[in-house]
């Protein structure tokens, strides 16, 4: 399936357009049911996990780990059932950026898309530029699993060729899960066209929506926490 030649975002309800832009505190669950089937082109998902903390239990969390464990923490079940709409939502050959940390990217991610129309067809590497927790190594980085909606394709659905898998950008820390908008706002250049639409359904501290701002592209999205 080719790309839309005109931007997808004019394709929304009404209603879903007039939430364009804007910093809504919401459950993103109730936010992904009001999208039709097959209507966005890109999803950029941070899910809210504690596994690491909980199941390594490294007990080195410290004071910079306060605002993480404050916030509403997402049971397995309901990363499934965001990833349920997910794949509902994304045309066909559309993509999902997932974040996550190298303990899900070992152990944790498989169980979540288990039947889902999704494939792996990339995966970024985010140095923080900081060092982290960790029993043996330190954490310095994050992920960016790249998966497809079926049927995979790369002409016509990823336009930029420039983009390193490994990525150095250090944020301010705005926020507990602060993501890197230089990175992001590079992949949505790759994926979509002026005017598409971005959805973020656990948007946090919003950086999608910068981010996709600052290339001419609409944000639908929002933060259980506002």
């Amino acid at each position: 399936m080719n790309p839309p030649s005109v931007p997808s975002f004019p394709l929304l309800p009404e209603a879903l357009r007039n939430l364009a832009d804007r910093r809504l505190k919401l459950d993103g669950r109730a936010l992904l049911r009001q999208f039709p089937d097959e209507s966005a082109p890109l999803v950029i998902f941070d899910p809210q996990y504690r596994g690491v903390m909980d199941k390594l239990e490294y007990g080195n969390e410290g004071a910079r780990q306060k605002g993480r464990v404050a916030l509403t923490q997402m049971p397995e079940e309901t990363i499934r059932e965001f990833l349920r709409d997910i794949a509902r939502i994304l045309r066909p050959s559309g993509h999902l950026m997932l974040w996550m940390d190298k303990f899900h990217l070992v152990e944790g991610v498989q169980p979540w898309l288990r039947g889902l129309p999704f494939a792996t067809v990339d995966l970024i590497t985010w140095d923080k530029g900081r060092i982290g927790m960790g029993y043996r190594t330190r954490r310095k980085c994050e992920y960016l699993l790249i998966l497809q909606k079926l049927p995979t394709r790369a002409k016509d659905c990823w336009t930029v060729h420039d983009i390193p898998d490994s990525w150095l950008e250090k944020v301010p820390r705005t926020h507990p899960h602060a993501k890197p908008e230089q990175l992001q706002a590079a992949l949505i250049n790759a994926v979509t066209v002026a005017g598409d639409f971005v959805v973020d359904p656990a948007a946090g501290g919003f950086s999608v929506l910068r981010a996709a701002n600052s290339i001419n592209r609409r944000f639908i999205g929002c933060n259980l926490e506002g």
